[in-house]
């Protein structure tokens, strides 16, 4: 096992050419401006994950969560805006930022909560501990009530074929009632592990110093990539004769969330199961309301119209992917993920990958609200219980008993 300051030191010397490079106008061959930009975020990646782990300490539990998994997923963000501003002036660009955010949500959740179920369960083996269910602790329907929210919305979308002001504002406030939610949530002390524990240990001033200097460090990275990594995908895509759009779904965010998912698989490992999923769950919630509703921000700044156009194949991976969401909801409904659950999603991901034909997207999306509609009746005395998690306070509750 490295050192924490060796780890570190590694995330920045993959990170730091990426920097020097776009300082110096240097331009690369398309594949491989691809490697250099893309490792510089996946390296920033990791950098924002331990500050923002390390950042627990003085937070609420839920309110971290959030925190890490909205920092989690910057690097996703500023690639996928990038696509949506460049979309004002080049609107063969519009696709590749619903594909960007399609290809992130539905990789988060059709890979990354299987993952962190299996990796579980091995942990419990390897403890020799009894196999069970994966839990989330009962606050999670906070998390929850604004995903089915966000997802629901989410189907409007296809319908309108486009993204708008009007989503922005909806989204956007789904996004602050969150993190209002969790906000007020009373705060716990974090259980951290490698290059965080070692930040979380050190004195209150350097601790603070070293978690604001990755940030600095990881924003500085980021900014630098985004632009090349996001050109350098659409040319390489052209360049190996790949299609591009697939490309920019799948190949960016598996970049730039991979840091996420070996944190979320560490902590599932160590038997601390409700960090582990509540952490790609709250990064469910953000890419939802904060991305979505960003790009329209995005497209209009890049010179655009109030509106990003989405074309048929767009508003079928839009419907997908709400319809998987509704699908993850009704899993979590009883707070408990089975690993018989997360085999199905993984199989219903990965034979999309058998049918690249845009118009079998509507079967799955059939596919996956069958399920979820069989789920939710079946706990729908806990659909409830997630609803009443997300109202306003002093609405939605039990009524008292008479004596």
């Amino acid at each position: 096992m490295l050192p924490w300051h060796v780890k570190a030191a590694v995330a920045l010397l993959v990170s730091l050419p990426a920097l020097v490079l776009r300082l110096a106008g240097v331009e690369l061959p398309p594949l491989i401006s691809l490697v250099a930009f893309g490792s510089a975020i996946v390296g920033a990646a990791f950098l924002l994950a331990w500050a923002a782990e390390a950042a627990q300490i003085d937070i609420s539990a839920s309110l971290a969560t959030a925190v890490l998994a909205l920092i989690a997923v910057l690097p996703e963000y500023a690639v996928d805006l990038y696509f949506a501003y460049a979309s004002g002036t080049r609107p063969e660009y519009a696709q590749y930022a619903a594909a960007n955010m399609t290809g992130s949500n539905r990789l988060l959740l059709g890979l990354g909560w299987p993952v962190v179920a299996f990796v579980f369960a091995w942990g419990l083996k390897r403890r020799r501990e009894r196999q069970r269910p994966l839990t989330l602790e009962p606050r999670r329907r906070v998390e929850l009530g604004f995903l089915v929210a966000a997802g629901a919305y989410a189907f409007l979308i296809p319908l309108t074929g486009r993204i708008s002001l009007l989503d922005t504002v909806v989204l956007l406030a789904l996004f602050a009632l969150y993190i209002g939610k969790v906000a007020r949530q009373e705060r716990s002390e974090p259980e951290l592990i490698g290059v965080a524990a070692a930040l979380g240990v050190l004195p209150r001033a350097r601790r603070r110093a070293a978690v604001v200097g990755f940030f600095i460090a990881a924003g500085a990275f980021i900014l630098a990539s985004a632009e090349p990594f996001a050109h350098a995908l659409v040319e390489s895509g052209a360049e190996l004769g790949l299609d591009e759009f697939l490309l920019v779904q799948w190949l960016a965010p598996l970049a730039s969330e991979t840091p996420e998912f070996l944190v979320a698989a560490l902590l599932a490992f160590r038997g601390r199961q409700d960090a582990a999923l509540g952490t790609l769950l709250s990064s469910k919630v953000n890419q939802w309301t904060l991305l979505v509703g960003s790009i329209p921000l995005a497209h209009l700044a890049g010179g655009g119209g109030l509106a990003l156009a989405l074309d048929a194949r767009q508003n079928e991976e839009f419907l997908l992917t709400a319809a998987q969401t509704v699908l993850g909801f009704a899993m979590l409904l009883n707070l408990r993920f089975r690993l018989r659950e997360a085999w199905t999603l993984l199989a219903l991901f990965g034979v999309q990958f058998a049918f690249p034909q845009p118009e079998v997207r509507v079967v799955f999306s059939v596919v996956y609200l069958i399920l979820a509609a069989f789920l939710i009746m079946r706990e729908r005395r806990m659909l409830l219980a997630a609803l009443r998690a997300v109202a306003p306070d002093g609405m939605m509750r039990r009524p008292r008993s008479r004596p």
